[in-house]
């Protein structure tokens, strides 16, 4: 009578496992691969020569190294077994490993593995996580260049002020002047808000082909009325002209390092600033390089965390280097800095070059 149920039981696991779209194995108590399903064979690279093999020669079929242990733990425990796992080949699988028990003598026989590939899923998730991270970034980019020009206007209102009541109008003229820039940039980051907004559909719309030493000249003209003067000086060599990025993203990149050279300037010096682009691997590398107060090396790890300020004497939110980082990370880059107190600050950048 036992061995009938067996019997029964075995032609039914059979019968299911011939028929089912899922890649599924069954493995009994002594780690002996007994049956898989067609879509596992196809999966795994399965024959029908494996049909009897200790799990130990098949796993690298799996690509999965820690599954001898699951499967183990399953048959010890009689709890159901369920995780995401990525294998070697980089695919990603819902991975449920279930008891195969015998009911009569409640006690586990085996298991039964069930692969679901779940990798466009990952991808999908991913994709998610970026935009987010690019969105966040991207608010917080937007919040940061904003205040330049509102400090600007806030200036300008006094400076107006002034020279209507003394009738200077030289001096009111050339004020209307830049007051008249300052909206014209705020106008620009607006309107890079609401493509932002309405772009967020096709991703692939943001990168275009850039003129690095184009974007450098937008965003000195957007610093030129309140930090840009005689008494800085900038040089450049673009060894590499172009890049594929975001246009804003790359904006905001320039004008956060360009500002924070200014904003840090040892005020006993002509500011010196060089930017350079050169390749380096798979990269174009973006160095801008000043001769300012410096940072402290202690502080090199967290400088480019969120909300992290070294120098508290100088207005800032602490956001400029983290907006920077996250862009660059978010599309395959990084950013490095050297630097020391009095020995001014180096920041080197990292594009992935897309153009080899």
């Amino acid at each position: 009578m036992e061995e009938e149920y067996v019997q029964t039981a075995n032609e039914s696991l059979q019968n299911y496992f011939e028929n089912t779209i899922i890649p599924q194995l069954y493995v009994d108590a002594d780690l002996i691969l007994r049956k898989f399903t067609p879509p596992a064979m196809k999966q795994f690279s399965l024959t029908k020569a494996d049909i009897g093999r200790h799990m130990s020669d098949v796993v690298n079929n799996i690509r999965y190294p820690t599954i001898i242990e699951n499967i183990e733990e399953v048959i010890n425990t009689g709890a159901i077994l369920e995780k995401e796992i990525q294998t070697t080949d980089k695919r990603w699988f819902q991975m449920n490993i279930l008891p195969y028990i015998i009911r009569k003598e409640n006690k586990a026989n085996g298991v039964i593995i069930t692969f679901v590939d779940i990798t466009a899923r990952i991808k999908t998730l991913k994709e998610l996580e970026k935009s987010n991270s690019d969105h966040n970034a991207f608010t917080y980019a937007v919040s940061h260049d904003l205040k330049q020009p509102l400090t600007t206007l806030q200036l300008l209102s006094k400076v107006l002020a002034d020279s209507y009541t003394n009738q200077n109008k030289e001096r009111f003229a050339n004020g209307i002047e830049t007051l008249k820039r300052s909206i014209e940039n705020i106008k620009t980051i607006i309107n890079e808000l609401t493509v932002h907004a309405t772009a967020s559909a096709d991703r692939s719309k943001e990168h275009e082909r850039l003129s690095i030493e184009s974007i450098y000249e937008d965003v000195k003209n957007l610093l030129r009325d309140e930090h840009y003067n005689k008494d800085t000086n900038i040089t450049t060599f673009f060894e590499v002209s172009e890049i594929q990025f975001s246009r804003k993203n790359l904006r905001s990149i320039l004008y956060n390092l360009l500002i924070n050279s200014m904003k840090y300037r040892n005020p006993d010096n002509l500011l010196q600033i060089h930017i350079q682009t050169k390749k380096e691997g798979d990269f174009i590398v973006l160095t801008v390089e000043d001769n300012g107060m410096g940072i402290d090396k202690k502080f090199h790890d967290n400088i480019f965390e969120k909300n992290i300020r070294v120098n508290n004497d100088t207005e800032g939110t602490g956001m400029g280097l983290y907006i920077v980082k996250t862009m660059l990370e978010n599309n395959g880059g990084n950013i490095t800095v050297e630097s020391s107190i009095g020995g001014g600050a180096k920041f080197i950048l990292y594009f992935k070059n897309v153009f080899e």
